[in-house]
C-alpha cells in the first residue's frame, strides 16, 4: 500500500507518549493506559531508554498466582517448610509490577523510517506499536492505527 509514497514514522508518530518503569505498579500503569486510552506502554529504564513493553494482551494473560513452575520452585525453596509470610508479599509485590509482565523484547523504529517498512515490522513480528527511538530515547510512537489513518488519507487523496 505504502510503496510510493512518503510517509515516514516522524510524520505518523503520537509525540506525547507515555511510558512506565520496570518497578511501576500494574496498578499505576493500567491505570495510566486507561486514562490515556492505549492498549499498551513502553517500558523504559532509569535513562530513558526502551527496555520493553506492556500491552493489553499481556495483563489479559495475567493471572496474578503463581505457575506450576514459580511454585514448585518456591516449594523447593523452602525445603519442604512454609516460607516465611514475608517472603512470600515480597514475592507476590514483585509480581505486581511491570517488569513481571512486561515483553522485554522490543522492536523500535527510527524517525526516518518508511511506513511500509513500519508496516511490514508490524506484520512480521506481529506487534501492534513500536516506538520511535532517537539517540537511544523514545520521541514518540507508531501504532496499526497510525498506519491506518495515513491509508485514509492515502486512498483519499487518490
Amino acid at each position: 500500500m505504502f510503496d510510493n509514497t512518503l510517509i515516514f514514522a516522524e510524520d505518523l508518530m503520537t509525540r506525547d507518549v507515555a511510558v512506565v518503569h520496570p518497578d511501576t505498579s500494574l496498578l499505576t500503569a493500567v491505570k495510566l493506559m486507561a486514562q490515556r486510552h492505549v492498549s499498551g506502554l513502553p517500558v523504559v529504564d532509569a535513562d530513558g531508554t526502551p527496555v520493553g513493553m506492556l500491552t493489553e494482551g499481556d495483563l489479559l494473560r495475567w493471572h496474578g498466582e503463581f505457575s506450576e513452575r514459580q511454585q514448585w520452585w518456591l516449594d523447593h525453596l523452602a525445603d519442604g517448610h512454609d516460607l516465611a509470610p514475608s517472603f512470600l508479599k515480597v514475592l507476590k509485590a514483585e509480581r505486581r509490577k511491570v517488569a513481571a509482565l512486561m515483553a522485554r523484547e522490543v522492536r523500535t523504529i527510527a524517525p526516518g523510517t518508511p511506513a511500509r517498512d513500519i508496516a511490514k515490522l508490524f506484520y512480521d513480528n506481529n506487534i501492534k506499536r513500536a516506538p520511535v527511538v532517537e539517540n537511544g530515547k523514545i520521541i514518540g510512537l507508531v501504532s496499526r492505527f497510525d498506519l491506518i489513518k495515513a491509508m485514509v488519507k492515502e486512498l483519499t487523496e487518490e
